[in-house]
């Protein structure tokens, strides 16, 4: 279902490391009319019975060879291949997906991952592009044989039966699930139970599984946008590219931000040690330093002593709003990572879990029109806004922030 969405003129702005912390100004976006439909089929051309007539008879065609199975096209042992022409610029992922169609999103990623596959000797990431001409060291690869959905074992259905009760929104394309707080949506080190691999139950007749499209935190709650198709997939990964979709996110953070409303700009880079991985606030230039933009609005606050607010993220870095949200002075409630308030109490009553909610998604629809799903408040955000006395259908104001 599509609705008419606010927008605001963008500030302009450098991408120094600043906080542009400016109240919204809104105005009404003009919408956007339906696509116009496809030209008619033209006409044959004239006289074309007449040649028809005058052409010699066309041999009976040959009966075509019998397709191999797929497993026999998968490598059993380590190769190299040349990216072509048609394959420039594609995600290293989606080259892989490409050329061994039926392969899983997980197997595809440990590959990865583990550093099994090289593009010219060198260890990548599955986000890359590669370029025409480049060597690809594929290792032997493995097929999961998908199961008949009368052949599914007890687990199987269950898994199946989890799936159904998170799930906001579905068609033959998309699917929209509410990830709990706790799950997380790929697989890792000691990792058993995870989105991607709970979509294994969903495979169809062509061996083809669901796919992620994007990925919020283990321990965010809210909307997870799932691609059920190749088409869709290709089509909903590029409006993420293309920062065409939408999302909102709600927080509970100690204190009161100041301005009410503001936007966060910062380069952030990976931190890892032994025990954990953080995103730090970096410099323009440094190693691994990727730009990140987030607005963030207050909703309602309690006694100006805890705040609810809403975030909107321009970019997508791992840990954005929770890595922002803890340089402007206002880490969210229950973050293990990222607050570091020393001797802050926890009010009564409140769970020290990750107070922040994947809320809201809005991103056009593979076949026309406009998905948006909303996720309702966790039960332990629930019984937060509940104790704190805070209005779950207050107008949010983040809906008049810019959208770039």
């Amino acid at each position: 279902m599509s609705r008419r969405i606010k927008r605001m003129n963008p500030k302009p702005r450098s991408r120094d490391e600043r906080d542009d912390s400016r109240p919204f100004k809104a105005r009404t976006a003009k919408k956007a009319g339906p696509r116009p439909g496809g030209k008619p089929g033209a006409k044959p051309p004239r006289f074309a019975a007449e040649r028809a007539e005058r052409r010699p008879p066309k041999a009976a065609p040959e009966a075509p060879a019998p397709a191999k199975p797929v497993e026999a096209l998968l490598p059993t042992k380590v190769q190299t291949v040349k990216v072509t022409a048609d394959e420039n610029n594609i995600r290293v992922d989606r080259f892989l997906e490409a050329r061994f169609p039926g392969l899983s999103f997980s197997h595809i990623q440990r590959v990865v991952r583990k550093g099994e596959l090289r593009v010219d000797g060198k260890r990548v990431d599955s986000k890359d592009r590669l370029e025409e001409g480049q060597s690809v060291r594929i290792p032997p690869l493995k097929l999961d044989t998908p199961k008949a959905a009368g052949e599914l074992s007890e687990g199987a259905q269950k898994t199946l039966q989890a799936l159904k009760e998170m799930t906001i929104y579905e068609d033959d394309d998309v699917l929209v699930l509410n990830k709990p707080l706790g799950l997380a949506v790929q697989g890792g080190s000691g990792m058993t139970r995870h989105i991607d691999q709970m979509l294994e139950v969903m495979r169809d007749s062509k061996g083809q599984k669901p796919r992620l499209v994007h990925r919020i935190d283990r321990e965010t709650s809210g909307c997870l946008l799932i691609a059920k198709t190749r088409f869709a997939a290709s089509h909903l990964t590029g409006a993420f590219r293309s920062r065409s979709a939408r999302k909102t996110y709600w927080a509970l953070v100690p204190g009161l931000p100041k301005p009410k409303q503001g936007r966060i700009s910062t380069f952030l880079a990976k931190e890892e040690s032994e025990d954990d991985t953080i995103m730090r606030i970096a410099q323009h230039g440094d190693e691994g330093a990727s730009h990140a933009v987030t607005y963030y609005a207050v909703v309602e606050t309690a006694g100006n002593k805890l705040t609810w607010v809403s975030l909107k993220p321009v970019t997508g870095r791992t840990h954005q709003l929770r890595a922002h949200m803890e340089h402007i002075g206002h880490p969210i409630v229950g973050d293990p990572k990222y607050f570091n308030i020393e001797n802050w109490q926890l009010p009564g009553g409140l769970q020290n879990r990750l107070h922040l909610l994947a809320r809201r998604i809005v991103i056009p629809h593979p076949r026309g029109g406009v998905i948006d799903a909303t996720a309702p408040l966790p039960p332990h955000m629930q019984q937060s806004w509940n104790l704190l006395g805070l209005d779950a259908s207050r107008f949010d104001p983040i809906e008049n922030a810019p959208e770039e």
